[in-house]
């Protein structure tokens, strides 16, 4: 519950401010008034770094800190981090992103591998559990950008006040951690012994044949990853601002009253899939469990998760199409997407990070946690240059298959189904990698 609640409001802190950010960048009038293209480079570098610096922070929390402490430290600087963005000059966005991003580092790996490491590896509740747990990061990515971004549309407040919230989010989920953790959390997360750090620090560390196999695994994983998270972060860019400018956002009359201006906040999509993830996970982590052995293997689930997200895609190629006749379409393109995206990522997410903590030998399981997620790095910075070459694209300086924005879409199709396919291909191999029989669930693993 403490882990829940504390991740719960990292999270709404978020992805409330990444709601904003890139709408903030583009807006000429109480904004920045960049290009597109600058902002969604700029989108791709946040997003990237935020999960490249836990590769240090899983680092220093293995050696020195332990994922308790770390959790505290980072949760601190990335409340610095909103504060700065909504207090500060404009000048000071470079700052307060900077700060957001090394608080991450340390918050992001430790948190996952604190849940981690309340089950032990070949425990059947491991995969359910860490499904049951995605609710409440989706929680606060449910709220985060409804709170976040009403504050920015409202003309009575605007773009401060919407990071302001985001700050204040933050704030809250620090005072409970430091408020419960030595009463809930007392045994997890402890710095490592003095003589277990010498031996790290001198490089002494022995992997054993099995383990080399696991991380072998899990490199081989990971490539796959990239695929999935540059589809998956398009969220917050090009996806945004297909939401803010293409999108029929006239409220319904029962919600007219409720909105700045009787229109929905282009951010607010952004919370339709945490929403189908609250709603369909206990569907999913039951699912698991009553087909018990006879449940496809944690990298099939992955293979699964990359496959339904191409064919989620394929709902905006039609939505990008209809919009390239000069209107503004019906919402359900978006909804409709939604719900095929959050369907590929509860079959993905939950049973990727299962996967690390399953193949990551114990003694390095936060640094290999934030190894993982330079793979979030790479497709993030790609698909931040991608989405910044979208104009590009979208007249047919590139190529043309469909032509217009329905081409850039179509890019997340191709690259999700080949890699799901691809993926599917090699499960035998990483099978015999992790030494799990094929049919077997991967919540219920044997010991290897």
């Amino acid at each position: 519950m403490v882990l829940f609640i504390t991740e719960l409001w990292e999270r709404f802190a978020y992805y409330g401010m990444r709601a904003l950010l890139i709408l903030y960048l583009i807006d000429n009038a109480a904004g920045l008034g960049w290009t597109r293209e600058r902002a969604s480079e700029l989108y791709g570098w946040v997003n990237g770094l935020a999960y490249l610096t836990p590769v240090a922070g899983g680092w220093l929390a293995d050696r020195f800190l332990g994922t308790n402490r770390s959790l505290a430290i980072g949760a601190l600087v990335i409340c610095l981090g909103h504060f700065t963005m909504a207090l500060g000059p404009a000048a000071g966005l470079y700052v307060g992103l900077g700060l957001i991003i090394i608080g991450t580092g340390f918050f992001k790996p430790n948190v996952y591998t604190m849940v981690g490491q309340l089950y032990p590896a070949a425990d059947p509740r491991r995969d359910s559990g860490f499904t049951l747990y995605y609710m409440g990061i989706n929680l606060g990515a449910l709220f985060g950008p409804l709170v976040c971004a009403w504050f920015a549309a409202d003309p009575r407040f605007g773009w401060r006040y919407g990071f302001g919230a985001a700050g204040v989010g933050m704030l809250l989920g620090l005072a409970f951690y430091l408020w419960a953790r030595d009463s809930r959390l007392r045994e997890v997360g402890l710095p490592p012994p003095r003589t277990q750090v010498s031996e790290r620090v001198s490089g002494r560390l022995r992997l054993a044949p099995e383990e080399r196999r696991r991380i072998l695994a899990l490199g081989i994983i990971t490539v796959f990853v990239v695929f999935f998270w540059l589809a998956f972060e398009q969220v917050g860019s090009s996806l945004n601002i297909f939401a803010a400018q293409r999108t029929d956002r006239r409220a319904p009359e029962w919600l007219a009253g409720l909105v700045p201006a009787g229109e929905i906040p282009a951010p607010w999509f952004q919370a339709i899939n945490p929403l189908f993830v609250l709603v369909l996970a206990p569907l999913m982590a039951s699912l698991w469990q009553g087909l018990g052995s006879r449940a496809p293997s944690t990298q099939a689930k992955m293979a699964l998760g990359l496959l339904l997200l191409g064919l989620a895609y394929g709902v905006m190629v039609l939505g990008a199409a209809a919009s390239d006749r000069g209107v503004r379409v019906s919402p359900w393109y978006l909804i409709t997407f939604y719900f095929g995206y959050t369907l590929g990522e509860l079959c993905f997410l939950p049973a990727g990070f299962s996967f690390v903590g399953k193949a990551a030998p114990a003694r390095l399981a936060s640094m290999l946690m934030g190894l993982w997620f330079t793979a979030n790095f790479v497709a993030n910075l790609i698909g931040g240059y991608l989405a910044g070459g979208a104009e590009r694209i979208e007249r047919g300086e590139l190529f043309v298959v469909f032509g217009g924005q329905a081409d850039f879409f179509l890019i997340f199709v191709i690259s999700c189904l080949s890699a799901g396919l691809l993926l599917t291909l090699l499960l035998p191999m990483v099978t015999r990698l992790m030494r799990l029989p094929i049919s077997s669930s991967s919540s219920s693993p044997s010991p290897g």
